[in-house]
């Protein structure tokens, strides 16, 4: 007897798609799994860290402070401390990847709707000035005032990794928010870095870096797109801000703000399969290297250097920059002097009671001066538990410290840092397990909240002319763009019928989208439904035809038309006449409008579900719109 198959399994079975356009599953879904799954990499940096640093603290501090590494180029170079080229250097791929994500963002994602940006800009300001005021307040007159700096930002990575180990079941809105949130942040906390935090300012390489810059601007304005131009501008230009005293990490930022997100377009598609038939017809080296650089540069370039650098920077950088910057030695004595000293608790009662404070205030302040017009992304419980969540200030909390402290004042910030995470785990934690004791109603709304959602639909269903089935005024509407022979869309179908037959209050609507470039026989397959269509047997024929995609010629749909009782005169008449191309062209049409990707893809109420189309799935996405509905209702 075979194996069962386990979840993680029979999810890929069902997460396969046939190209289009696109056959990308989200890059924001990506990221946020990669950052969670990295959040144990990162923990297990900081105990090393930990356990190192009270084993042997002049070893800890000899390898990352007085190891030295030199890079030199005729006559010039750079020399620094193994810490500082982690620090400055290795974390610069880290904000490139933090700055490619709030790009897609804004090209793709929530924020492509602009009014939408005012939410997490506020949260983010606001969740910076809160902590950053009870810092002072605690630190006022004294010189340890200087690293307010310290109790600013949100650590993003462990941030989502830890909201995902304390609160289960929330709405994926919260993560998106929390990251766009932090995005925020973190520009302004690079900023401060470069500005505020900068010392002997060298005034030519200052000049020197911005001159570099501007050639990388250029650059993209005349849409150059060989890799290799960027990278050795942005390596200049790195270099030239470590020479002028400026953090040079802002670089990573900028070049990743710079790189844009687009879907590609259906001619990159047609040329790269055009391409690859060639390759396929005669396979020389020539013509696989022209394949392979028609199938990349399909893709836009924020997409594949996401793909590119994001897990190094969550498995390897980050944990590497833990390991490198958490060591403490802790005693009975240090915990006594650190958590009575000013600097400590000025960072951890900045981030764990500003931070909550800050970002549901702003959003607050938000909503009530646009008059409701504006709202969250989710409900305020949810933005509260978020909010919490915040105070992990790990990354750059720990990259400000390290620029504003010194000595025992520097472990005394590492430690308010590290208790800040805790105990905004913590209270993240408690604010959601509270949450779940709320009636339901009360506990849905409290999750979700009433914003609108934005639609990716960009052809309504409208019952008089789509393919329906399932009452017409459910309040949960599955619209699917197939292909009769894509082998994913049949895969799909037994799927689908389970969801219908459990929930009697969704509407499922097909649309076609044959793939006549990969599949030969589909475009007919869709004639032939509209065909029994005519004839009022258009779910009839769906059935058959998914049920033996192999079976797709004119002599089989004329079989078919027969089984079901069909005037088989009037059916082969009208195939003969395309009388359904017509239909057909529309819904592709339909599709192009509403960026799919290839099929199967699926629209819950109007919003694009990504990822798998497992029953769990969908009956978590059916369900979550299903609550949205009663709330709007």
């Amino acid at each position: 007897m075979a194996a069962a198959a386990g979840p993680s399994e029979a999810q890929s079975a069902y997460s396969g798609r046939t190209a289009w356009v696109r056959n990308l599953e989200t890059p924001l879904r990506t990221f946020l799994r990669t950052e969670t799954g990295s959040a144990a990499v990162l923990l297990a940096g900081v105990v090393a860290a930990l356990v190192w640093a009270n084993a042997d603290m002049g070893s800890y501090v000899h390898v990352w402070q007085k190891t030295t590494l030199s890079f030199r180029i005729g006559d010039r170079g750079l020399s620094h401390s193994l810490g500082y080229w982690i620090n400055a250097g290795l974390m610069t791929f880290f904000f490139f990847v933090t700055g490619l994500e709030a790009r897609r963002e804004f090209d793709l994602g929530e924020l492509r709707d602009r009014r939408r940006v005012q939410i997490p800009l506020a949260a983010g300001i606001g969740g910076m000035l809160v902590p950053v005021g009870i810092f002072l307040a605690f630190n006022a007159g004294r010189s340890s005032a200087h690293g307010w700096g310290a109790a600013m930002s949100t650590d993003t990575a462990f941030a989502l990794g830890l909201l995902a180990l304390v609160g289960t079941g929330l709405p994926f809105r919260l993560r998106a928010f929390v990251l766009t949130f932090s995005v925020v942040d973190d520009v302004i906390a690079l900023v401060v870095i470069a500005t505020v935090y900068a010392t002997h300012v060298d005034d030519t390489a200052l000049v020197e870096a911005i001159a570099i810059f501007a050639v990388i601007i250029l650059a993209r304005q005349s849409r150059i797109r060989v890799g290799a131009v960027y990278a050795v501008l942005g390596v200049a230009t790195w270099m030239a801000l470590s020479r002028s005293g400026v953090d040079p990490i802002v670089v990573g930022l900028a070049m990743g703000l710079l790189t844009y997100a687009a879907p590609a377009a259906r001619s990159d598609l047609e040329r790269a399969s055009d391409l690859f038939r060639l390759f396929r017809e005669q396979p020389t080296p020539e013509l696989a290297r022209s394949a392979q650089a028609g199938v990349a540069t399909a893709i836009s370039p924020n997409e594949r250097l996401q793909q590119k650098f994001h897990p190094w920077t969550s498995y390897v950088i980050v944990p590497l920059f833990a390991l490198a910057n958490a060591g403490i030695a802790i005693d009975a004595g240090f915990l006594r002097r650190a958590f009575t000293s000013p600097i400590t608790l000025g960072i951890l009662i900045g981030y764990v009671v500003g931070k909550p404070v800050g970002v549901v205030g702003g959003s607050w302040l938000v909503t009530r001066l646009s008059r409701g017009r504006v709202r969250p992304p989710v409900g305020w419980a949810a933005l509260a538990g978020g909010g919490a969540i915040a105070g992990v200030g790990f990354t750059v909390s720990l990259l400000i410290a390290d620029l504003a402290f010194h000595g025992a004042q520097l472990a005394q910030a590492k430690a308010g840092v590290l208790g800040a995470a805790l105990a905004a785990a913590i209270l993240s934690a408690a604010t959601f397990r509270a949450t779940a004791r709320l009636p339901w109603q009360r506990r849905i709304r409290a999750l979700l909240g009433s914003s609108e959602s934005i639609v990716d639909l960009a052809v309504p269903v409208d019952p008089e002319r789509d393919h329906i089935r399932g009452p017409t005024d459910a309040p949960v509407t599955l619209v699917e763009y197939g292909d009769f022979e894509c082998p994913h869309c049949g895969r799909a179908e037994p799927v689908i019928r389970e969801l219908l037959r459990d929930f009697g209050d969704v509407r499922y609507v097909w649309r076609h989208l044959p793939l006549n470039d990969v599949h030969p026989h589909t475009q007919s397959a869709a004639e032939a439904a509209e065909a029994a269509a005519e004839q009022g047997a258009f779910w009839e024929m769906y059935d058959l035809l998914l049920s033996d995609q192999s079976a797709l010629t004119e002599e089989d749909f004329v079989a078919r038309a027969e089984q079901l009782g069909l005037d088989v005169e009037r059916f082969t008449d009208d195939l003969a006449h395309h009388v359904g191309a017509g239909r057909i062209a529309e819904d592709v049409d339909g599709a192009d409008l509403s960026g799919v990707s290839g099929t199967p893809t699926f629209f819950i109420n109007g919003r694009r579900h990504y990822g798998a189309y497992d029953i769990e799935t969908l009956t978590r996405s059916v369900r979550a719109a299903r609550a949205r509905a009663a709330i709007a209702a």
